[in-house]
């Protein structure tokens, strides 16, 4: 791997840590996860065991404390060896991370030492049947009856649901203030009320369970709203500022694994009596490839950068983290399937999954094409 950058040792450190448990213990379960569209326990275990399951969790509630660097990086390796596994670093951060910006005290002391523990998982419900893009259109209710919210509604595209034990859920309190009228809550698998939907029939990613979530007159205390009533809208945004980063890691690391198969293979397949490797043609495609994927790294990492500082131009580089590298990472797998020719479209080589895994990372946590109208507002807006 080439870095346009050196990276601090620290970080060096963390990479070749993750890639050492990624290649023994999560990559041989990639396969199978992906043909059973079963969640990867082992690799979950695995990942646990060395605390890169939610290694973004301060110190303070008994995290590992990585910074948004270090936690892109552990994504990103993961990724490398199984998208679906990814998913596990990548959605506990999306969960918590409405807690870690808006919470009280008392609220994270509860629910962010189980994940760091790895004794629960954390997902987000925000999309809706009628509401994916218009996040703020949706119809999820929350009621204050004394002292307790009561929730009504269903949430739809919630990655790890009915594994996941604890759901930051966004819903609205008041409705005729559409945006400004919506709050965030942490529901628990656990409260009466709570069901989930058959797991979603998907292209890619099928080892990390899609469900939708229903509350039906779920009952829950008035003090699991994170923030004030009416800020979940604004929590909910920031909240995708710094988890679009994580989008993005996810995609470089589908693309490092993809580069990285085609590479071994175009250099040990041998046609016309020399390996294809020597052709130009195919040289070119594989020099192109990895400009892509250095360029979308060292985007990814400035983005990562700004969400650990904090940076008023996050949004921007969070929004262009996350299309930049998930266009390459389409790209690249499939100049990856195609340098392979037929062998590449089977499931015989990793190529044609990870082409498959490549592709949400275009659409979830905003589509790319919602991605550059919020970079174009910011240009705009000076």
């Amino acid at each position: 791997m080439f870095e346009a950058f050196q990276l601090p040792e620290e970080h060096v450190a963390v990479r070749e840590a993750v890639r050492a448990v990624c290649d023994g213990k999560v990559a041989p379960n990639a396969a199978a996860a992906d043909e059973t569209g079963e969640f990867p326990q082992a690799s979950y275990d695995a990942l646990r065991a060395a605390d890169f399951h939610a290694p973004h969790v301060p110190v303070e509630y008994g995290g590992a404390g990585a910074d948004a660097l270090a936690t892109a990086i552990v994504i990103e390796e993961v990724a490398r060896a199984c998208a679906s596994s990814s998913l596990i670093p990548a959605v506990n951060k999306l969960g918590t991370m409405p807690l870690l910006l808006a919470a009280s005290d008392e609220l994270k002391r509860r629910y962010l030492p189980p994940v760091a523990k790895g004794d629960a998982m954390f997902s987000y419900c925000l999309s809706e049947p009628e509401a994916g893009s218009d996040a703020a259109g949706m119809k999820t209710r929350a009621e204050l009856d004394g002292d307790t919210w009561v929730l009504n509604g269903v949430k739809r595209w919630i990655t790890n649901a009915g594994v996941s034990e604890y759901y930051t859920v966004f819903a609205v309190t008041d409705p005729a203030a559409r945006s400004r009228g919506i709050s965030a809550f942490v529901v628990e698998k656990s409260d009466p009320g709570v069901t989930f939907g058959a797991p979603e029939k998907k292209l890619g990613i099928k080892g990390s369970p899609t469900r939708e979530v229903y509350f039906d007159d779920v009952r829950i205390p008035a003090n699991r709203i994170i923030g004030e009533p009416g800020t979940g809208f604004g929590t909910a945004m920031r909240t995708l500022d710094h988890t679009r980063v994580t989008i993005a890691a996810q995609a470089l690391g589908i693309a490092q694994g993809a580069l990285d198969f085609a590479l071994g293979y175009v250099q040990e397949r041998k046609q016309f009596g020399k390996a294809i490797a020597d052709f130009q043609g195919i040289q070119f495609m594989l020099a192109d490839m990895g400009m892509k994927l250095e360029a979308a790294r060292q985007l990814t990492y400035a983005a990562a950068g700004k969400s650990e500082r904090g940076e008023k131009d996050l949004t921007y580089f969070g929004a262009a983290a996350k299309c930049f590298a998930s266009d390459a990472a389409m790209q690249i797998t499939t100049d990856a399937v195609q340098l392979l020719g037929g062998y590449g479209y089977t499931k015989d080589f990793p190529l044609e999954r990870m082409m498959r895994d490549a592709k949400i990372t275009q659409i979830y946590e905003g589509t790319n094409q919602v991605q550059r109208i919020v970079m174009a507002r910011q240009l705009l807006n000076g």
